[in-house]
């Protein structure tokens, strides 16, 4: 037996708990599907998905415990994180008024171009430490040191299952977004208004970061 069942259970219903909840994450799922549709949505929950890997490969080798015990380097990491997200608001911001949107043309993409996005999600994953700190508080729970499965390949094997089963949940986060946003998107002026709207939450994310 690799994993426990019954702590594959409870990790998997703790999980869908954590990943239904509204959070930083699904703001950014919204924010991106709002700016750039459905194909941005699914790219950015990607993006997510792919940072929870790169969090669980720290967390087997320790590299999280590090942002644990240093407050130096939990602090570095949390402004890094938060400079990028307000970076990504800054410049949805500015896109905004460099030209006016033609809903004739566009009417189902908005004044920001459809670029990285994938790797932008991943990268806010990746430099917010709470989610390291999230990797190595809450899946040890899970381990059972009763089996002749070793702790890291448990470690590691939670730490993946979590990503692959947010991912499904994040694409019906993007799915909801982009029928909400279709509506908007019918009016000349509405794809402006989510590309600021969208900045803003990148803002707010990064404000809400470094608290």
């Amino acid at each position: 037996m690799i994993l426990n069942p019954e702590y594959v259970v409870s990790f998997l219903l703790a999980s869908f708990i954590i990943a239904v909840a509204p959070g930083p994450s699904n703001a950014f799922l919204m924010a991106q599907t709002f700016t750039n549709g459905r194909v941005a949505g699914m790219q950015s929950a990607l993006g997510f998905a792919l940072g929870g890997v790169v969090h669980t490969i720290f967390a087997v080798v320790g590299l999280s415990a590090i942002l644990k015990a240093s407050e130096t380097a939990y602090s570095a990491v949390q402004y890094l994180g938060a400079a990028y997200l307000c970076f990504l608001g800054i410049m949805t911001l500015k896109d905004t008024f460099k030209a006016k949107c033609d809903a004739e043309d566009k009417p189902h993409v908005s004044t920001k171009a459809q670029k990285n996005v994938t790797f932008q999600a991943m990268m806010t994953e990746v430099l917010n430490p709470k989610v390291a700190l999230f990797f190595i508080a809450f899946i040890p729970q899970f381990v059972d040191t009763s089996l002749e499965t070793s702790t890291t390949m448990q470690l590691a094997l939670f730490g993946l299952m979590y990503p692959l089963f947010a991912f499904p949940i994040d694409c019906m986060y993007v799915y909801g977004g982009d029928k909400i946003a279709n509506y908007f998107r019918t009016h000349p002026a509405a794809p402006i208004w989510i590309d600021r709207v969208s900045g803003l939450i990148f803002i707010a994310l990064a404000i809400n970061l470094l608290w």
